[in-house]
């Protein structure tokens, strides 16, 4: 396949994980000054902000040349058509099918906002009874659409293909990527917990979709966020009377910034995680994935109770587990380093076995590039890189029934 290069994207500096903190801290600074001038006193709310955003259903995150967030109007992207794109070194595995009850106050029931898809998968046959085999997909797209944002969506469809997840949550998907999602192939086999209403009035969010019967898709907004964080719930029942229940979450993200660049945010984050476990105990089966931001150093360990395992830990305990990785990762190349294992499945399974763990996305997309310009030694360089689907790793759980 010969290789595209792109132009350099103009003003824009992709260091992902530290545009992604500005962007947020932007994000949560603007909703601190909402709350404010609403009557709502809101918890840290530190410093000046100043700017104006336009509305964000019909624009993207940006940054221009001085490191300041701008909003870009984005692309319209209905002359988006799916063209295959050959992935290589990906690894393969197994598939299987499934169903799920409400969950308490404080809970925004969204499960009947897509009953319509749902027929369509139930009549089209595409969903069977579940078999012992269970597969869940967790993976940070990254919102960055307007870095070959198309062709990278198109490679996460291709690995959504090769391995068949039956239940997919993502973290970070935007108006933008939705559309993509929406328009690809393997869309109509899935039954999708937000609908196309709300994706085009929110920055990102986080997103489930399920091959199999789902009773009910909820959200649950923590009680402790500047960034409009929650816990996304998807409420299964098997066919052998054991219930699971499938989480996932986008955990308060660090947001380095001066005067003092110390706005980790790890206190936020710690209560998030202890807020989601507390809540998640109610069920015996309980999956919960996602971009948890977690830096073990930092926040300490992961806050689950008895009864709760870290899959990686269990499966692959000699091995890292890097899913935010600048050094394996190279189109982060000349980011600042960073190696965190930032994604995670926690799991209380009493009636389930977790078989297998692995991380995919792990190869750049064949032939494709793009151009950054880094200040090195005090000049400006231009570096051509390879685009990865993301700039995170998505994590692929298998588990059994006992």
């Amino acid at each position: 396949m010969p290789t595209v290069s792109r132009l350099p994207l103009k003003k824009q500096k992709f260091d992902s994980h530290s545009n992604i903190f500005r962007a947020e801290a932007f994000l949560c600074r603007r909703l601190c000054t909402l709350f404010l001038l609403a009557g709502f006193q809101a918890e840290n709310n530190k410093g000046d902000y100043e700017g104006a955003v336009t509305d964000p259903r019909s624009a993207e995150i940006v940054e221009d040349s001085e490191c300041n967030i701008v909003f870009k109007r984005k692309q319209d992207p209905s002359d988006f058509v799916e063209k295959p794109i050959t992935l290589h070194g990906f690894r393969d595995v197994k598939s299987s099918k499934k169903q799920a009850t409400v969950l308490g106050e404080k809970v925004r029931d969204i499960g009947s906002s897509n009953g319509s898809v749902f027929s369509e998968i139930a009549e089209n046959g595409e969903v069977k009874n579940v078999s012992g085999t269970i597969k869940i997909l967790s993976y940070n797209v990254w919102f960055r659409d307007e870095l070959e944002g198309h062709l990278r969506m198109q490679a996460i469809g291709n690995l959504i293909q090769l391995h068949s997840p039956d239940v997919i949550c993502f973290q970070e998907v935007n108006s933008v990527l939705y559309d993509i999602f929406q328009r690809s192939s393997w869309w109509k086999k899935y039954r999708c917990s937000v609908s196309f209403e709300r994706s085009q009035n929110e920055a990102y969010f986080c997103m489930q979709l399920a091959k199999i019967p789902v009773k009910s898709f909820s959200c649950k907004p923590f009680s402790y966020t500047m960034m409009r964080r929650e816990l996304c719930i998807a409420q299964l029942e098997l066919n052998n009377n054991k219930s699971l229940v499938i989480a996932t979450s986008h955990l308060e993200s660090p947001c380095p910034g001066p005067p003092t660049w110390d706005q980790m945010f790890s206190k936020e984050r710690v209560k998030q995680a202890k807020e989601a476990i507390t809540f998640l105990q109610q069920f015996p089966n309980v999956i919960f994935c996602g971009d948890m931001n977690w830096d073990d150093k930092q926040d300490g360990r992961f806050p689950f109770t008895e009864g709760w395992f870290d899959a990686w830990e269990k499966l692959k305990p000699a091995e890292v587990g890097y899913t935010y990785d600048t050094k394996s990762n190279r189109m982060l190349s000349g980011n600042r380093a960073l190696q965190k294992r930032l994604d995670r499945f926690v799991c209380h399974l009493p009636d389930f076995n977790a078989s297998g763990i692995e991380m995919i996305g792990t190869e750049p997309i064949p032939g494709l590039e793009y151009k950054k310009e880094k200040k090195m030694r005090g000049k400006i360089q231009e570096l051509t890189l390879p685009v990865y689907p993301s700039d995170h790793y998505g994590l692929l759980l298998t588990v059994t029934t006992v």
